[in-house]
């Protein structure tokens, strides 16, 4: 399979940083927005992207911090990384491009954003999909010895600057493996070399590295501030919800993903296991696009 035949590699400005994305699909086809999660960047989506392409306009970008989009020094409040911040310049990438509503994808950290942005920006939203997370707030307030566990990079990446970045910049390609080759995932077998060999790119660099831990940053502190304030106003995803986790993942087994995305969103929930760990949109692209084609479409 050649490497994202058929799709452009773009940078765009909005909101004073520039955000590099592909995009492909034919023009007039529905828009259908894809965002990667930690620690990797849209090149997430490849296989993903071949299947989808005849039936949508898929875009697919970096977030602000990670792969070849702008990576700004993190703010006293870390609130440049907030999920609102981020789910804001998506909102602005999405208008730049001419489409004023949109199917949204997020997994892992993309899938914050992507519940951010249905929150923040609702009327832009067609159908949403949030693939291995739950939401934040319940993850941070049931943490206990078994989540703070599993999930220990939470943990470690929220310590202030510079710390984490330099612990991790020591030997970032042992812990990028660690990572990718970790969380249910059984070693690397399933990524493709080209991604791989992005992944070890973007990664390592001091400012990525920073840009990661201001992502996690502001989810343990502003995001917390945004999210409860959203809860005691109400707020509810008003779309339809796609939910997955893979079954070899963690986050089934330490909380309800059902249950907790139904109690956030006022439109219908359908949701399920993958037979993955936690990276599905690489380990199962096949399955994976099956089940967006069938949401989405």
């Amino acid at each position: 399979m050649t490497w994202f035949a058929g799709f452009e590699l773009t940078q765009i400005d909005v909101h004073g940083i520039t955000l590099n994305a592909r995009i492909g699909g034919p023009p007039d086809a529905p828009p259908l927005l894809l965002l990667h999660g930690f620690p990797q960047t849209h090149v997430i989506w490849q296989r993903i992207a071949q299947r989808l392409k005849a039936r949508f306009r898929l875009v697919m970008p970096d977030l602000r911090g990670y792969g070849d989009s702008s990576r700004p020094p993190g703010e006293a409040d870390h609130a440049n990384y907030s999920k609102r911040t981020m789910a804001a310049d998506m909102a602005a990438l999405m208008t730049a491009l001419g489409h004023a509503r949109f199917g949204l994808v997020g997994h892992d950290r993309g899938g914050r954003v992507a519940h951010r942005l249905a929150l923040d920006h609702a009327d832009r939203l067609t159908k949403l999909c949030v693939i291995d997370i739950a939401p934040t707030l319940d993850m941070y307030e049931a943490t206990d010895l078994r989540f703070a566990t599993a999930y220990y990079h939470w943990f470690m990446l929220i310590q202030p600057a510079p710390l984490p970045e330099k612990l991790i910049g020591g030997d970032h390609r042992f812990f990028l493996h660690g990572a990718l080759g970790g969380w249910g995932a059984k070693g690397l077998a399933y990524i493709e070399p080209e991604a791989l060999a992005e992944y070890e790119r973007c990664f390592g660099r001091p400012d990525a590295l920073h840009a990661a831990c201001e992502d996690y940053r502001a989810s343990a502190g502003i995001d917390l501030e945004h999210d409860r304030a959203s809860r005691a106003a109400g707020q509810q995803i008003a779309c339809d919800l796609l939910a997955l986790w893979g079954e070899r993942g963690v986050v089934h087994r330490l909380f309800d993903p059902v249950g907790l995305w139904r109690a956030q969103c006022s439109g219908t929930v359908e949701a399920g296991p993958m037979p993955a760990g936690h990276f599905i949109p690489e380990e199962l692209p096949e399955e994976t696009a099956d089940r967006l084609l069938a949401f989405f479409s």
